[in-house]
């Protein structure tokens, strides 16, 4: 069959998690919802938060703000279609729409790796090179910075979809995953997977490597600097404003960096197994981030109690103060 000609699919299936037992299902979608819920409400809470609250405007929190818009909107790429599959059994999704989702999954995914490329170079320059921090990293850079992470992100996932679009998806529409991704789709195609899955796998690499790669250079160069102070309390509170930065790179990493080792190494993953996994490190991280902010970053969490601790003033003291 020639390239092109996919007519025969027009819609893909999500299967979700294959293995679910259907009684399960209910609280699989529970489950989902309260993730998805407690992704938005914490995610947004903090861009609220960076809007009214002037005193966080400083090139860490707008990386801060690029992460939560970026978790935001992976969250509701993915989510609410999985989702209404198990509440309305709804898992079709239209051949368009999947390649769409497709996009935009891969493209956010790339959009995180490259924020959190500009956290660790903020902590680097911050404790490395903390005389020439604030000519370097101005708020105006950290605009452009961001701003071009979002616009180089698009080439590669643009690539993707324009290269797998037009294969010929003439057998089974099945994607055994919750949402459509690159690997998911073409391994359905009518055709040799190599020449499309190979530079796939390359992009992953360089997208994910490259930023960590600078990422690990910038920690152990904090670590050395830090190590050098002799004041022990000075190396406390500098180890204390890189851990949320850190604990937050490693639960975007980590389990990503396992997961592509272990297919290399030949650790084999049931179906269920691997989706779960994928899952959860795609959508844990979002709903925890704002959780860490909040709990390690000082300046989030004074302004955070600065607003709940604002009480509003009786009428009656209004009143009296206004006829003194």
């Amino acid at each position: 069959m020639p390239e092109g000609n996919h007519s025969i699919v027009t819609e893909f299936v999500l299967t979700g998690f294959p293995g679910l037992h259907p009684e399960y299902q209910g609280i699989a979608s529970v489950v989902l919802f309260i993730v998805y819920f407690l992704t938005l409400t914490g995610n947004s809470m903090i861009i609220i938060l960076f809007a009214i609250d002037h005193s966080l405007h400083k090139p860490i929190y707008y990386i801060i703000l690029n992460l939560c818009a970026c978790d935001l909107f992976f969250s509701t790429t993915t989510l609410p279609k999985i989702i209404s599959k198990y509440w309305f059994q709804s898992g079709t999704i239209s051949f368009t729409a999947c390649f769409v989702q497709m996009y935009f999954v891969h493209y956010l995914g790339t959009v995180n790796s490259y924020i959190l490329f500009l956290m660790a170079l903020d902590r680097y320059l911050a404790i490395c090179h903390p005389l020439r921090y604030p000519l370097l990293l101005k708020n105006s850079t950290i605009y452009i910075l961001s701003i071009a992470a979002w616009i180089v992100a698009q080439a590669g996932p643009l690539m993707l979809v324009i290269r797998a679009y037009p294969l010929p998806y003439c057998a089974s529409n099945i994607i055994n995953h919750c949402y459509c991704d690159h690997i998911g789709i073409t391994m359905l195609a009518c055709t040799d997977r190599a020449p499309y899955g190979f530079p796939a796998f390359v992009l992953a690499m360089v997208t994910l490597l490259g930023p960590l790669a600078f990422i690990v250079f910038s920690y152990c160069s904090i670590i050395i600097s830090v190590l050098k102070i002799a004041n022990v309390q000075g190396r406390l509170k500098l180890l204390s404003t890189c851990s949320t930065q850190l604990i937050i790179i490693a639960l975007y990493y980590l389990p990503r960096c396992f997961v592509y080792l272990a297919s290399n190494v030949g650790i084999t993953f049931s179906a269920d197994a691997r989706i779960v996994i994928i899952m959860l490190y795609s959508l844990c991280p979002p709903m925890i981030n704002p959780l860490i902010y909040c709990l390690r970053a000082k300046d989030m969490r004074e302004s955070l109690w600065k607003q709940f601790s604002r009480r509003p003033i009786p009428q009656k003291a209004q009143v009296s103060a206004i006829s003194n």
